[in-house]
């Protein structure tokens, strides 16, 4: 039972303390990525616990349970105590598993819906220019643009974007929606919403609907300030409309825009792809690790104090 204790009390303490160092990385995609696997890791790691304490033993004779089990059969009987214990923790695994997927799946299906019918509108009203990620246009004064997922997913801009903007700055705003559609960043942000929506015991699930949807903005943002510069991205930023774009579309003025502007304000270098990929690579080693390594330092802990 303590090993179990110690791997829930870890899992709670990453799920309770990742958050307020997760929203301090600089890069957004390593951010994004570490609260993900982090997400992941906890509820493994919980997962794990419970095992531990529906397995006799709590997992330190794991193997002398089997062949318990074994012998048992056997001779025609059945360890009816072990029994019952592990069909309760598969049903509580499977019951949490069920919600994720019942509740993943209804989500999908109503945002693909919506996007549906989003899509059947643009096509009567919209112009259509051609591209990887094709750019539907709309006679409107307003300058805005959003991205809708789709195969192929588009981008809808006005040409109010032309008007206030400059040239420059109406590329810098068709890159940052092209960069969600190029990273799947409304698969993530869904991902996001339902994590938060039925995981709701921890700050890590709690803010992950939040927390995805600013740093996909910022991540785009980053993939605008690449091609046309940081000053370019934050005017563009400070000019188009963030209010207009329907639900199951990601805009680019519509989430954590102070945070964003402050942070292209600053002008941070951008990473190189390799130096990206390193650091993604090591945040999500990291971050599966650490319930586990958390729970074992507990324990490491407990066993010093009260095992000289």
């Amino acid at each position: 039972m303590t090993v179990a204790l110690a791997l829930l009390a870890g899992a709670a303490l990453v799920g309770w303390l990742a958050p307020r160092r997760l929203v301090r990385l600089a890069d957004p995609v390593v951010a994004l990525v570490a609260w993900l696997v982090s997400v992941v890791a906890v509820v493994a790691t919980a997962a794990g616990a419970m095992f531990l304490l529906v397995v006799p033993d709590h997992g330190l004779g794991v193997v002398a349970a089997f062949h318990h089990c074994w012998n048992a059969l056997q001779h025609g009987t059945t360890p009816a105590i072990e029994a019952v214990s592990g069909a309760t923790g598969v049903a509580l695994l499977t019951a949490l598993l069920v919600r994720v997927a019942v509740v993943g799946r209804r989500t999908a299906r109503q945002r693909a819906q919506e996007g549906r019918r989003h899509m059947d509108v643009l096509r009567v009203a919209a112009r259509r220019e051609a591209g990887p990620h094709p750019t539907l246009w709309l006679e409107h004064d307003r300058p805005l643009a959003f991205s809708l997922a789709g195969k192929p997913g588009v981008v809808v801009a006005t040409d109010g974007l032309h008007r206030h903007l400059t040239p420059a700055q109406v590329e810098a705003v068709l890159t940052h929606e092209r960069a969600h559609l190029d990273g799947r960043h409304h698969l993530l942000v869904t991902i996001g919403d339902v994590v938060a929506a039925t995981l709701p015991f921890l700050p890590l699930f709690k803010r992950a609907a939040i927390a995805v949807r600013e740093f996909v903005e910022m991540a785009a943002d980053t993939a605008a300030v690449r091609a046309h510069g940081a000053e370019t991205v934050r005017v563009a930023l400070l000019r188009v409309a963030g209010h207009g774009a329907p639900g199951p579309a990601l805009a680019m003025s519509r989430d954590a825009v102070e945070t964003r502007l402050a942070r292209l304000q600053q002008r941070q270098s951008t990473p190189s792809t390799m130096r990206r990929l390193l650091s993604c690579g090591l945040a999500g080693a990291t971050a599966m690790v650490l319930p586990a390594a958390a729970a074992a330092g507990a324990l490491t802990a407990l066993m010093l104090v009260v095992c000289p």
